[in-house]
């Protein structure tokens, strides 16, 4: 499997709509769009989780500067989640 960063997402976009954006380009596992955790808004970012590497790479390739309700998308392979000091 393989995870990709989604940025740059509109604050109106859905999981579903993502889901069918990336659909295009192969089989997607999972879309999940972050928000905020404090209020609930979307931060305008997420991640999907293409079946093969192959066409994660395509989606890539395809959809990085793709406009999405009037935004540029910046997508790009996922990176290793690292641990952060807790804030207080």
């Amino acid at each position: 499997m393989s995870k990709i960063y989604v940025g740059n997402l509109p604050f109106s976009a859905t999981e579903d709509a993502v889901r069918e954006l990336f659909s295009a380009h192969g089989t997607v596992d999972s879309v999940a769009l972050i928000n905020d955790r404090d209020t609930g808004q979307p931060r305008g970012f997420g991640f999907v989780e293409m079946t093969s590497n192959s066409e994660a790479a395509k989606a890539i390739q395809t959809l990085n500067g793709f406009q999405m309700g009037g935004r540029a998308l910046k997508v790009n392979e996922a990176q290793a989640k690292t641990e952060r000091p807790r804030r207080w």
